[in-house]
């Protein structure tokens, strides 16, 4: 199996275009083309993950963090990015990373998180906008069906909760074929009337090009009447975070000492406790300050994330409960989530989790 088949399939359920404009999601070192031996999952691929990878002869590292993020204009061994690199293409491993794009996806990185938190009813907390597209085609009334099937198949007309979702008007198109036209209907020089049917769908624009592809193929005409609007709706699948909520009230103290357990974590800065229960909570994994309105426009009762500065725990203003419980901490479970997917899909290869703490920061 080739490097790409794998790639393929994790873009399929994280696509590259979810990613944020800072970040360098990818195949960050080695060719697509080259059969996999074996996987090595990590957060961060620090030289001892290379090298770890070496004694497993694994030829492929995927990993949360790139370990790239900007140009690199040197390549001397001047730094701990440097060395790993070098290290990766001398022993000819390859290494991807799959980092906000999975960070933004509904059963991503947030999700994992939650789920070890047992939240119920969870959604998106801050959903992304331009990220949907609507469709508009005409087509014979009865070759309607068969278009709408061929659209759906592709991933159109998902929304929410809700699938084959779609809308129809029947009209009269009228067309008038050149000499030069090979019409499925009419003849050319005479001009046609034909009962038509109105087709929109919504659709996530990395899904864009495969969408055309298939409307081409289904669809009867060789010229065919269509409109693609880019639409302002946020989308509730993608975005940053995650809002859930427990089964049962509980007190903020017990639930602090059950993250602290169930996250691994030996220390968790939190502010005043505003709340004589909790309930709702918001999560993100990794740095998630910026999403402390929407947790508190969410109704939150805690937002549990990392990162947080000094001056930024005042803007709780009592409002909510922060709970920052480390970066490392809140994103340690996204290798088991990675290893899930892939172990889960494909049988062709071993697929290892690393054993090296990368967490780069350590307690007293």
């Amino acid at each position: 199996m080739k490097i790409k088949e794998i790639t393929q399939f994790l873009e399929g359920i994280a696509p590259l275009s979810y990613q944020e404009n800072y970040d360098n999601s990818g195949l960050i070192v080695g060719d697509e083309n080259t059969e996999v031996s074996s996987v090595l999952i990590c957060l961060d691929s620090v030289e001892e993950v290379i090298e770890e990878a070496i004694e497993n002869n694994c030829n492929l590292i995927i990993a949360h963090h790139p370990i790239i993020f900007s140009g690199l204009k040197k390549l001397n061994g001047k730094n701990h990015i440097q060395r790993t690199i070098i290290k990766a293409i001398q022993n000819n491993i390859s290494i991807y990373a799959i980092h906000t794009n999975l960070d933004n996806v509904k059963a991503g990185v947030s999700s994992k998180i939650a789920n070890i938190l047992d939240l119920k009813n969870q959604k998106i907390l801050a959903p992304k906008k331009d990220l949907l597209r609507k469709l508009e085609v005409y087509v014979p009334k009865n070759h309607a069906d068969e278009l709408q099937n061929a659209l759906f198949l592709v991933g159109a007309g998902e929304v929410g909760e809700y699938k084959n979702c779609s809308f129809q008007t029947e009209g009269v198109g009228t067309f008038l074929p050149s000499k030069n036209a090979n019409p499925v209907i009419g003849t050319s020089g005479n001009q046609e009337r034909v009962e038509e049917v109105k087709i929109e769908v919504v659709f996530p624009k990395d899904i864009e090009k495969r969408l055309i592809l298939e409307m081409q193929k289904a669809h009867p005409y060789d010229e065919i009447a269509h409109q693609i609007y880019i639409l302002d709706n946020f989308f509730p699948d993608v975005g940053s975070g995650i809002v859930g909520e427990l089964a049962e009230e509980i007190s903020p103290s017990l639930f602090l000492k059950k993250v602290k357990t169930l996250m691994r974590t030996d220390c968790i800065r939190y502010t005043k406790i505003v709340r004589k229960t909790i309930k709702k909570v918001a999560v993100c994994g990794g740095s998630g300050s910026f999403l402390l309105n929407n947790a508190k426009s969410m109704g939150a009762d805690i937002f549990i994330t990392s990162d947080f500065k000094y001056h930024e725990f005042f803007n709780a203003e009592n409002d909510i409960i922060i709970a920052d419980i480390g970066h490392y901490e809140s994103e340690q479970f996204t290798k088991d989530l990675i290893y899930d997917l892939l172990v889960n899909n494909f049988s062709k290869f071993a697929v290892r989790l690393s054993k090296v703490n990368t967490n780069p920061i350590n307690y007293l």
